[in-house]
């Protein structure tokens, strides 16, 4: 994968070596995020309370600054490439339908815990966006857990998962996030996964676009297409709930199938259209 031409942006925040968030309660902010679904990497509702116990209450957290501006370490910038590339691709995808696409508030580089404003965020959930205050998070000591537990190393593989959470950001732009929970509300189990796959499809479309769109500075072979779909498999909540717990339990599945997310991810990146990653009226998953 080349990337490091890239253009950046700078929308980064690093809060990087301002240390964990300590406090005392679990807080509605918590809540949030163990109910929310949607992290990439299946983590459960009752391992997300578990992480966030002894977070202070919502308006209790120390808030914290990070600094704001392009990254001079390699592994900073690799996420500002690539995140800028994202807004790259879907500012005309958007305009053409006659939208506004706007950037996320900032790609927040941190270490072990954080402040968000879905409440306090730590590593063990993985990559996540908070819709509340449209911010992706990121601990990139994930890439190294990405590699040796998922299996899936390589640099495409990690621009899999941050374009993956900014295709939740598109999705909240377009209102489709509110549509996956109300489809929970009404108590379809499938409307998490249905915006978990989606946001896969939508990580294929920037696939697709990426080469073009930047001009050949952020560019993918067919290896870094096959590492970004063996990161996608490796997070299917099939494979995740056998590797931790022995068994499948479909009832409980948030983010799809191993097949199910390389597929929607092939789609998107196949087509290249984001009409075609209308996981909410598709009759087959």
């Amino acid at each position: 994968m080349d990337w490091e031409e890239g253009d950046e942006s700078g929308n980064i925040e690093d809060r990087r070596g301002l240390g964990p968030v300590v406090g005392g309660g679990l807080g509605v902010g918590g809540v949030v995020l163990a109910l929310i679904g949607y992290f990439v990497f299946g983590v459960s509702p009752q391992t997300t309370l578990n992480a966030v116990e002894g977070a202070a209450p919502d308006g209790g957290f120390q808030q914290q600054q990070g600094v704001r501006g392009k990254p001079t370490d390699a592994g900073g910038r690799f996420v500002d490439v690539i995140a800028t590339s994202v807004d790259e691709v879907w500012t005309p995808i958007l305009r053409d339908e006659g939208r506004a696409y706007r950037p996320p508030a900032a790609e927040v580089l941190y270490d072990q815990s954080t402040v968000t404003g879905c409440g306090l965020g730590q590593s063990a959930m993985g990559p996540f966006y908070c819709p509340r205050d449209r911010k992706v998070y990121l601990d990139l000591a994930f890439w190294q857990e990405l590699s040796s537990r998922f299996g899936a190393s390589g640099e495409a593989a990690r621009a899999y998962v941050i374009a993956h959470e900014m295709g939740h950001h598109v999705q909240n732009l377009l209102g489709q996030m509110d549509q996956g929970q109300e489809m929970g509300a009404r108590g379809a189990a499938s409307g998490s996964v249905r915006v978990e796959l989606q946001a896969d499809c939508y990580a294929g479309v920037w696939a697709a676009h990426v080469g073009e769109v930047t001009r050949g500075k952020v560019t993918l072979d067919a290896k870094d297409i096959e590492d970004g779909a063996r990161a996608a498999a490796a997070v299917g909540d099939d494979t995740l709930q056998q590797e931790t717990q022995g068994r499948v339990v479909p009832d409980s599945f948030t983010h799809g199938t191993s097949a199910q997310r390389v597929r929607w991810l092939r789609r998107g990146y196949d087509t290249g259209d984001p009409a075609a990653c209308d996981t909410f009226g598709a009759a087959r998953l």
